[in-house]
């Protein structure tokens, strides 16, 4: 079948590893099921899968692409939950030691099939497309878990979403915007202050600007660039929900920051296949469709990466038939 994969570990210069050509077909293990992929999302985890990054080496080659929407074999057509736990973990999905995500264990699906345990597989709501729903299971779930799940913000109080233009941080706004928080913006280029505007920010900053007023939770995940700028911004007993570091890690914790006014810092991971499910419905009950930046074919697989590796996104990049 074709495929998009990395064929070997390549730290330094990601791209050269990406090939784009055939791969075996899948196999259908006991209790999983084949999806068609009608699309599929690009996210920083492909660009790690590249460099070796989360993988072993012995794993490679490798299907990239966590994220999917597609058909199964009955015609059902569903989004993916990009999630694979242990079957005998009984406890909070996301902390299952044995997690791990496609292209980390199992191929992913920059391909014409990919493979997934049954409940991986949600059914896809008719108001979204197949791109739509591509972007659902990595992005915008991140996104709804640090919201909802872990900031404890209430409607009515004000959040900073560090970086304007990614596929978590459009996620952010566009959820924060229709649960009723103030949401404020920080971009680096006007074009992208213009971005979230355009997606419901009610204001923008340049990147580690002075705000009009401290926040009540930043969400993270740039890291190293912004870390200090976020800790300044939080109001006392304020939060930051981080789950990425696309900028390397803080060379600082602003530790007596941290314990004088009290912050919390809270670290967030992808979310549960419930989380998922309710997600789709609160999309489908505030008419939110996820901002596509970019809808490529497949085999134009490497440009859409270039795009990433070089921060040139507008939401998110999604492949298609």
């Amino acid at each position: 079948m074709f495929a998009v994969y990395a064929a070997e570990p390549s730290p330094e210069n990601p791209l050269a590893s990406l090939r784009v050509g055939e791969r075996p077909d899948p196999e259908v293990p006991n209790g999983w099921v084949r999806v068609a992929v009608r699309a599929a999302s690009l996210n920083m985890h492909d660009l790690w899968t590249l460099r070796g990054v989360g993988i072993k080496p012995e794993q490679f080659p490798m299907i990239l692409g966590c994220d999917g929407a597609g058909v199964l074999d009955d015609g059902t057509e569903v989004v993916l939950h990009s999630v694979i736990g242990d079957p005998n973990w009984s406890g909070e999905e996301t902390l299952d030691p044995k997690r791990t995500l496609l292209t980390e264990k199992h191929q992913g699906t920059f391909a014409d099939y990919v493979t997934v345990p049954a409940r991986n597989a949600l059914p896809k709501p008719a108001d979204l497309s197949f791109a739509e729903a591509a972007c659902m299971g990595t992005a915008w779930l991140t996104a709804y878990r640090m919201l909802f799940v872990k900031s404890g913000l209430r409607p009515g109080q004000t959040m900073l979403v560090q970086g304007a233009s990614g596929g978590v941080s459009t996620a952010l706004i566009q959820l924060g915007r229709a649960a009723g928080f103030r949401v404020w913006v920080t971009g680096r280029t006007e074009e992208k202050r213009a971005l979230a505007t355009a997606l419901g920010a009610h204001d923008t900053f340049e990147s580690g600007a002075r705000l009009p007023e401290r926040v009540d939770a930043v969400f993270e995940t740039v890291g190293k660039a912004t870390w200090s700028h976020s800790m300044k911004a939080l109001k006392p007993g304020g939060i930051v929900v981080i789950s990425g570091a696309t900028s390397g890690d803080a060379t600082a914790a602003e530790l007596q920051r941290l314990f004088f006014l009290q912050l919390r810092v809270v670290g967030s991971t992808m979310g549960t296949r419930e989380e998922l499910g309710d997600l789709i419905q609160f999309c489908s009950l505030n008419g939110l469709k996820p901002q596509i930046g970019a809808e490529l074919k497949f085999e134009d697989a490497e440009q859409g990466l270039k795009q990433m590796l070089d921060g040139e996104t507008a939401g998110k990049i999604v492949f298609t038939r």
